[in-house]
């Protein structure tokens, strides 16, 4: 009998799919979830998806860090990559920054890493993961504090890319762009629709009828669990001895 699932692999069996039909799908620094998920599409699919995970010797062809991950996003050649946050709210809007009186940062009440590239990635790759492990009203907000990467853009700009879908550790939205909402889209095993709501800072729109976050099938986890864990092992040790 296999174990069962945990909260990280619920996470990445829901963001798999999100990438068997793309082409190239590039994956931060200190994101092992989205990394998972992407080599597991990979393995899945037996396809040419291209995995680029930032701080990886492996699956990672950029020589030049960032810069040519920004370079690539920017001539249109990664269709996805992934986002988190201190905080995210309802419009998507993310929060790298830091909480409090944002006025006086660097003197902030708690200081984030920073927002890095992730406004500009944001804007030019057309599917963007948002995702975050703590799902309580602390991390998803009503408003943001400081908005690092918008959600939305004014009207005027241009914007080939944007938010696709928030993956937490209770659930899945999808985003509508056109509104700026959020939409429950599945429920992690277990959890239920008060649960989310009540952990959940922003409002969002909620059908009728709401899945169940669909788990891998055997054989997709019995590769989570051993080729991809290993190959996650390589650059994120702590997190597959974790999980695995």
């Amino acid at each position: 009998m296999s174990a069962p699932l945990s909260t990280a692999e619920v996470m990445i069996g829901a963001i798999a799919p999100m990438l068997t039909p793309l082409s190239h799908v590039a994956v931060g620094a200190q994101s092992p979830i989205p990394g998972s998920a992407a080599l597991l599409a990979r393995a899945l699919t037996k396809s040419r998806l291209r995995v680029s995970i930032l701080g990886s010797e492996k699956h990672n062809a950029f020589t030049d860090g960032g810069r040519e991950l920004f370079d690539c996003a920017g001539q249109g050649r990664i269709d996805a990559f992934f986002l988190s946050g201190g905080q995210i709210d309802g419009g998507a809007n993310v929060n790298l920054v830091g909480t409090g009186d944002i006025a006086a940062y660097p003197r902030a009440t708690q200081r984030f890493p920073g927002s890095f590239g992730s406004a500009y990635l944001y804007f030019v790759v057309p599917r963007v993961i948002l995702f975050r492990e703590e799902h309580t009203p602390r991390t998803l907000v009503e408003k943001v504090d400081l908005i690092s990467a918008p959600g939305t853009p004014a009207p005027e700009v241009y914007r080939p890319g944007g938010p696709h879908a928030l993956v937490t550790s209770l659930c899945v939205f999808s985003f509508d762009q056109t509104r700026a909402r959020f939409t429950l889209a599945s429920l992690h095993p277990g959890v239920t629709r008060a649960a989310v709501r009540s952990a959940t800072g922003f409002d969002y729109d909620e059908p009728a009828h709401v899945p169940e976050t669909a788990s891998p099938e055997p054989a997709a986890l019995g590769v989570l669990r051993t080729d991809v864990a290993r190959a996650v092992a390589q650059t994120y040790p702590a997190f597959a001895k974790r999980v695995w």
